[in-house]
């Protein structure tokens, strides 16, 4: 069913609305089994496609270009989302429906199946305009990227390069967690990444490595050039030996003295990266020390 808009009125757009009480219909296919990652990654692998839960994500993904293959709904979300939506395929189904494909409640009444557009290559990125990116080692937890990317985002960080076995930003849980932030900031994926930190240097980044070492360089102290890269690690062992050597620089955020006589002696990934992308953006050279004020 082809639905007309009202001239003048409420419904301005025209798009086809398809009402669907099977579970199992095929042109559901895009949205079915999201708890299962594997299955998942190796579908939109195949497919060329990612998924954006919730009105503000959909919106997002629309507004930095990427094309609507067709959106899930139920009938109380098609108004807010009517701007949008153009001549996309829109499947409308009942709330419990919706659960049952979906295999959770979604709570943001709406699911877009999004096409996936071409990466940039490592080049191509750092032979841009970003003064500050980030370098993420093997992080393999989707709520984690799409955390650390809400964060490089909301502060100004110009892009992220991903090592090869990082999670993947566009995965529903990263996009989700992101707010959509995945959408704002341009990322790379690694094709070398023993030779990784080289190439950085020979495009002009001076790198530092995040390390809960203590003995390293706080943050706010940390030498900032015109051109910086920030590398984190994964959640559990943090950086490899190998980034950690081969970069320019160890930096660590300060702990607490009785945080960590308590045994306290780390922040979780998000956290740390969020008050290190603050540091980063420092706009001035490390502070002086008290004696040479």
């Amino acid at each position: 069913m082809r639905w007309s808009g009202r001239s003048g009125g409420a419904w301005q757009y025209r798009k086809v609305l398809e009402y669907v009480t099977d579970p199992d219909d095929p042109r559901l296919s895009d949205y079915t089994r999201l708890r299962d990652v594997e299955l998942r990654k190796s579908l939109e692998a195949e497919r060329g496609l990612f998924l954006a839960e919730g009105e503000k994500v959909i919106r997002r993904a629309i507004g930095a270009g990427y094309p609507i293959r067709s959106v899930l709904t139920t009938r109380r979300w098609l108004t807010p989302l009517q701007d949008v939506l153009g001549d996309a395929t829109v499947y409308v189904v009942s709330d419990e429906l919706m659960s049952g494909i979906a295999g959770f409640q979604v709570h943001r009444g709406a699911l877009a199946s999004m096409e996936r557009l071409p990466l940039p290559s490592v080049d191509t990125l750092l032979k841009g305009p970003a003064r500050r990116i980030l370098v993420l080692e093997d992080l393999v937890d989707h709520s984690n990227v799409g955390a650390i990317f809400r964060s490089a985002a909301a502060l100004g960080v110009g892009a992220v390069l991903l090592s090869p076995r990082c999670a993947d930003p566009l995965y529903r849980r990263a996009v989700k967690v992101s707010m959509g932030a995945v959408f704002s900031i341009p990322y790379a994926r690694m094709d070398d990444w023993f030779e990784g930190l080289t190439r950085l240097r020979e495009a002009g980044y001076h790198t530092l490595a995040l390390t809960p070492d203590q003995h390293a360089t706080p943050m706010d102290r940390a030498h900032l050039t015109d051109r910086v890269a920030l590398l984190l690690g994964s959640e559990g062992d943090g950086l490899s030996s190998h980034w950690l050597q081969e970069a320019d620089e160890a930096v660590c955020i300060p702990m607490s003295p009785d945080a960590m006589a308590a045994g306290v002696d780390s922040l979780n990934v998000v956290a740390a990266a969020a008050i290190a992308c603050h540091g980063l953006m420092r706009a001035t050279d490390p502070l002086p020390e008290l004696g040479d004020v």
